[in-house]
C-alpha cells in the first residue's frame, strides 16, 4: 500500500525526535512557555496524524502497509525499513495516546528537559514499532533505554539511582542476548530483513538457540518471570510520565510476535509448555505479591506484570482466539496501568508518600479522583463492560481450549486480582479520611481530570464496542499463525 498522502512513518517517527531537540534548546525561552507549547502541539499532531493512518489501513490483508524502504549500510544489507501491519498499527495508536496524555496533563512548571526526554521516547518507540529491518529494530529498541534512563535517574524519587542503573543494567543485559541472536540469523540468511528471516529455513538446533537469545532479551522488557527485578523498583522511583511511558509501551511483548513466533516456530511449539508455565506462575505468583505490598505504586506494578502473564500464555497457546485476546489485553493492560500510576501520581503530588495506609478516606476531599480511580480498579480486574474484560475472556477461552486445566488456572488472575484490587480501593478509597492532610487536598485539576477521563472513555468504548480493534488485527494475526503452524526444518 502507498503511503498516505501527507504522512509517513518517518513523520511520525522524527517529528517527536525533532521536536524533543527543540523542546530543550528552547528550555530558556519565555520562562519555557515556547518549550510546553510545542511539546502540546506535536504530542496533538501525533494523535491526529496516526488517526489519519488508522483511517487509511485496509484491514482485509496482512501485508505492511505505509512501507517505506532506503538503503542505509549497503555493504551488510541493513536497510531504513518501515511498515505497519495490523498488528503494529494497535501500539503505535497507543503510542501516540500517552505520550499526548502524558504531555497535557503534566504540571504546570515540569522541566523542559524532561519534556524533551519523554519526546524522543515517543520518537524511538515509533521506530521500534515499525521497523522492518533487524539492525533498525535493535537501535530503536535499545535507544528507548537513554532518554528513560535519564528521566528515571534525573527527576525520580530517593532512590532515583539505583532504579535507573538497575532499569538500564537489566535490559541492556538482555538485549546483548538479542544482538546475538540477530548476527546469528544474519550469518545464515546474509539479510536483516525480517520479513525474510520470517520465511528462512532453520534447523532445530539453530531455532532453539535463537529462540534463547530472543528469549533473555524479551522477558527482560516485557517484563516475566523471573527476570522482572528491575520492574517494581523502577516504576515505584521514577517520575509518574516516565513510568506511565514505559509501562504502557509493550515494545517486548510486541517483539515476541515480530520477531521471536514466527523466525522459530518448530522451538515455539516445542517450549511452548515451558512458557506457558512460566505465564501462570507469573499471574498466581505476582497476584500474590502485588496483595502484599504496601506501596501504591509497587502495587500497580506487580498487577501489571502479572497481567503480562496473561499476555505471553496467550501468546504461547498458539490458537486465534488466545493470541486476540492477548493483543487485546495488551492494550487493555497498557491503558489501565497508565491510568492506575496517573492516579497514584496525583496522590503523590498531593501528599509526599506513596504508602497506601496514608491516602485511606480520599473520597471525603476528592470525589472526581476517587470516582476516576475506582473504574479504573474496576478495569484492572476485568469488569464486565471494560477492555480488560474482553481481552482476559478471550485469552481465558483459549486457554480452555488448549487444555482444560490451564484454563482453570489463567481463572485464578480473576480471583487474585479481584482480591488485591479491592483491598486496596477499601483503604484507599473508603472510610474516613487517615490524615488531616487528606481532608485538606484539592481534587483532581483540570489537566489531569482531562487525561483521566480521556483513559477512561477509552477503555468503556473499547470494553463496549471491540469489534473495530479485533477486525483491523483479524488478518495479521491469521497470518502469524499461519507462519507459526509452518515447519521450517
Amino acid at each position: 500500500m502507498e503511503t498516505a498522502s501527507w504522512i509517513s512513518l518517518s513523520f511520525l517517527i522524527w517529528c517527536p525526535i525533532v521536536a524533543g531537540i527543540l523542546v530543550y534548546a528552547l528550555r530558556g525561552s519565555a520562562n519555557g512557555s515556547i518549550s510546553r507549547c510545542l511539546a502540546n502541539i506535536v504530542s496533538a499532531l501525533m494523535v491526529f496524524a496516526v488517526a489519519y493512518l488508522i483511517c487509511h489501513f485496509d484491514g482485509g490483508t496482512s501485508a505492511f502497509q505505509f512501507q517505506e524502504r532506503v538503503a542505509w549500510i549497503p555493504s551488510f544489507g541493513i536497510e531504513y525499513a518501515l511498515g505497519v501491519d495490523g498488528i503494529s498499527l494497535w501500539f503505535i495508536a497507543l503510542n501516540a495516546l500517552i505520550t499526548f496524555l502524558v504531555i497535557v496533563s503534566r504540571k504546570e512548571k515540569t522541566n523542559q528537559a524532561y519534556l524533551a526526554a519523554l519526546l524522543v521516547t515517543s520518537g524511538l518507540t515509533y521506530g521500534a514499532f515499525t521497523a522492518l529491518d533487524g539492525v533498525l529494530f535493535y537501535v530503536f529498541f535499545e535507544a528507548m533505554l537513554i532518554p528513560i534512563y535519564l528521566a528515571i535517574g534525573v527527576w525520580g524519587g530517593p532512590n532515583r539511582k539505583l532504579a535507573a542503573t538497575k532499569f538500564f543494567l537489566f535490559t541492556l543485559f538482555g538485549s546483548l542476548f538479542m544482538l546475538l541472536a540477530l548476527f546469528g540469523l544474519y550469518k545464515v540468511s546474509g539479510s536483516f530483513s525480517i520479513k525474510d528471516w520470517h520465511v528462512l529455513p532453520l534447523n532445530m538446533n539453530m531455532q532453539t538457540l535463537l529462540f534463547i537469545g530472543f528469549f533473555m532479551a524479551l522477558a527482560v522488557k516485557t517484563p516475566m518471570w523471573p527476570l522482572h527485578a528491575w520492574a517494581p523498583d523502577t516504576y515505584s522511583e521514577g517520575p509518574t510520565g516516565a513510568i506511565v511511558m514505559l509501562s504502557s509501551t509493550k515494545i517486548g511483548a510486541y517483539a515476541f510476535l515480530r520477531l521471536l513466533l514466527p523466525i522459530v516456530p518448530d522451538a515455539v511449539h516445542q517450549l511452548a509448555p515451558y512458557m506457558i508455565a512460566l505465564s501462570l506462575i507469573a499471574i498466581i505468583y505476582f497476584g500474590f505479591v502485588a496483595l502484599a505490598q504496601t506501596d501504591l505504586r509497587r502495587l500497580v506494578a506487580y498487577s501489571s506484570i502479572a497481567h503480562m502473564g496473561m499476555v505471553t500464555l496467550g501468546f504461547f497457546l498458539l490458537n486465534a482466539v488466545a493470541m486476540k485476546g492477548a493483543l487485546f489485553l495488551m492494550i487493555s493492560n497498557a491503558l489501565a496501568a497508565a491510568a492506575l500510576f496517573f492516579c497514584a501520581g496525583a496522590l503523590t503530588d498531593r501528599i509526599g508518600s506513596r504508602r497506601i495506609m496514608d491516602y485511606q478516606g480520599i473520597v471525603n476531599a476528592m470525589p472526581w479522583l476517587a470516582t476516576l480511580f475506582v473504574f479504573f480498579a474496576m478495569a484492572n480486574i476485568a469488569l464486565p463492560g471494560t477492555s480488560g474484560f474482553v481481552g482476559e475472556l478471550l485469552v481465558i477461552f483459549g486457554a480452555v481450549e488448549y487444555h482444560l486445566g490451564i484454563g482453570l488456572l489463567a481463572a485464578t488472575v480473576l480471583v487474585i486480582a479481584a482480591a488485591y484490587t479491592l483491598w486496596l480501593v477499601k483503604r484507599v478509597v473508603f472510610g474516613a479520611a487517615g490524615n488531616s492532610q487528606i481532608a485538606q487536598m484539592g481534587d483532581l485539576l483540570t489537566r489531569e481530570r482531562f487525561g483521566l477521563v480521556i483513559l477512561a472513555l477509552v477503555m468503556l468504548i473499547m470494553g463496549v464496542w471491540p469489534q473495530p480493534v479485533l477486525v483491523l488485527m483479524d488478518a495479521s494475526v491469521a497470518d502469524l499463525l499461519a507462519h507459526i503452524a509452518r515447519t521450517k526444518l
